[in-house]
C-alpha cells in the first residue's frame, strides 16, 4: 500500500533514512547524505505539504519513503551537459529511501509515481550506483 505520510510516521521515517544512509555507505556512496540528512524538519515540511509518501506492508510497517512533488522545481531550472526530453508539466522525486535492499521497494514507489503522472524528474549523486541502476531499469535517461 502506498499512502501519504503522517506526523505519527516520523520516528519510523527517520529510521528508514538512517537505514538508507547505511545502505549508501555500504555500496560505496559515502558522500551523498550526511548523518543528519534528511532532517526531521525536512520530513515534517514534506508531510505538511502533503508530498511525503510511504510504501507499507500489510502490517502497516513502512518499507520505503519518498517526496513526490509537483513541479516546477528550482533544482531543475538549469541542467548541465544535456537537456530535458520535453517541457511538459512534471513531478519530482526527492529523498527516496528504503529500509533494506532487495525488496524492490524503491521500484514499487517509482512505478506508483508513474501511475500519477507521465513526466518525472529525479536526480541522484554520482556515487549512487544502486539508484542509477534502478532508474535506468525503469526507463529513466540521463
Amino acid at each position: 500500500m502506498i499512502r501519504k505520510a503522517t506526523y505519527e510516521d516520523i520516528p519510523e521515517l527517520m529510521e528508514i533514512f538512517r537505514c538508507a544512509r547505511q545502505i549508501m555507505r555500504a555500496s560505496g556512496n559515502i558522500n551523498q547524505w550526511n548523518d543528519s540528512y534528511p532532517s526531521e524538519e525536512i520530513v515534517r515540511e514534506d508531510i505538511s505539504k502533503g508530498v511525503c509518501y510511504v510504501l507499507c506492508e500489510q502490517t502497516s510497517r513502512i518499507l520505503a519513503a519518498m517526496a513526490f512533488i509537483p513541479g516546477p522545481d528550482p533544482t531543475y531550472a538549469k541542467i548541465y551537459d544535456g537537456q530535458w526530453l520535453d517541457d511538459s508539466p512534471y513531478h519530482v522525486i526527492h529523498r527516496i529511501a528504503v529500509r533494506e535492499p532487495g525488496h524492490k521497494a524503491a521500484d514499487r514507489l517509482l512505478e506508483w509515481a508513474f501511475t500519477q503522472t507521465d513526466s518525472i524528474r529525479i536526480d541522484t549523486h554520482k556515487d549512487n550506483f544502486v539508484m542509477q541502476k534502478a532508474l535506468e531499469k525503469l526507463g529513466f535517461v540521463k
